[in-house]
């Protein structure tokens, strides 16, 4: 079972996992792969948990002022902000943008451009799910790709990420081009009123409890299900996975059975979860792969509210 569990302490970071990776204003940051690749364009990225779930898990920690650049995804993107204060902006040119703090959630439409940046005076922490096993490329706005070839990085037209400046590109290469004007027009935007029934905030969530009994409640973020129940969603987006909380001090709640490939993750305080004979303990930040089809149990002894992130496939 061990090999189910990433603990976050024990994970290794990518400090340049994109092109745009040393421009300022995005390389003071570190990549985490949890589950699956991502969409990393660095071929060393560790990743802790290989085995396919039909998502990605993800998180992203960066200084003040520091991010990801505008780019765009053909799968769903879900941020959960674990701490800080972070920037999301959207379009082409970057020109929307909305703040949000810990707790926050936020699932952005595909087609369209979008970047983060930690809004905060301290190093932030946002945990990122994407959809579909392979989530495909990023498509970067224009401008990313020229900054970035002037630091030495490039894109191959394999989407593969290249050191200019330590590396010859291969003969069967060439570098990728930046997308054309007429290309750019293609992607979405959003106005901020119309992007807000993609975001969750934390302040909101008590609204939507669902007591389970046993001192556990529910808050059903992304998708109708939970444990074979069907509830509301708080967003209403189709992304290919269900996202729910289960908030709690003192509580049990037992006999959880998912035929779909599930992990939970805590957001905060140190979760048991008992898998027959076997029994863990999930910190704030570590990530538990589940086992098809067994019985899991799950609780929490606390002080203060506490929360863990189940995140299902939904074939």
């Amino acid at each position: 079972m061990t090999e189910r569990i990433a603990r976050f302490n024990e994970l290794t970071p990518s400090t340049l996992p994109f092109v745009e990776g040393r421009i300022e204003g995005h390389k003071e940051r570190k990549n985490f792969s949890i589950v699956g690749p991502g969409v990393a364009e660095d071929s060393q990225q560790s990743v802790k948990i290989s085995k396919p779930h039909g998502y990605n898990l993800g998180a992203v920690s960066a200084n003040p002022k520091n991010g990801s650049g505008l780019h765009s995804h053909t799968t769903a993107e879900v941020f959960l902000i674990y701490s800080g204060n972070w920037r999301f902006y959207w379009g082409a040119d970057g020109a929307n943008e909305i703040i949000l703090g810990k707790g926050d959630i936020i699932s952005m439409p595909t087609n369209m451009f979008r970047g983060f940046e930690n809004a905060g005076d301290e190093e932030g922490l946002i945990f990122v799910v994407l959809g579909n096993d392979d989530p495909g490329i990023i498509t970067w706005v224009p401008n990313v790709l020229i900054k970035a070839k002037e630091t030495g990085l490039a894109l191959l037209d394999d989407n593969s990420l290249i050191d200019l400046k330590e590396n010859e590109i291969p003969p069967n290469r060439k570098l990728l081009e930046p997308i054309t004007n007429k290309t750019l027009q293609k992607f979405d935007n959003y106005r901020i009123d119309e992007i807000e029934k993609f975001i969750c905030r934390f302040k909101n969530q008590t609204n939507h409890e669902i007591n389970l009994n046993n001192g556990i409640k529910l808050i059903q973020i992304i998708g109708s299900s939970f444990s074979n129940k069907n509830y509301n969603a708080i967003i209403d987006h189709d992304t290919g996975f269900n996202l729910s909380i289960l908030k709690g001090k003192q509580g049990l709640i037992e006999d959880l059975v998912f035929d779909k490939p599930t992990i939970l993750f805590s957001q905060k305080g140190n979760w048991k979860v008992k898998i027959e004979e076997n029994e863990f303990n999930i910190n704030s930040k570590d990530t538990f792969s589940l086992p098809l089809n067994t019985k899991v149990s799950v609780s929490i002894d606390n002080n203060e509210d506490c929360f863990v992130c189940f995140i299902i496939f939904i074939p």
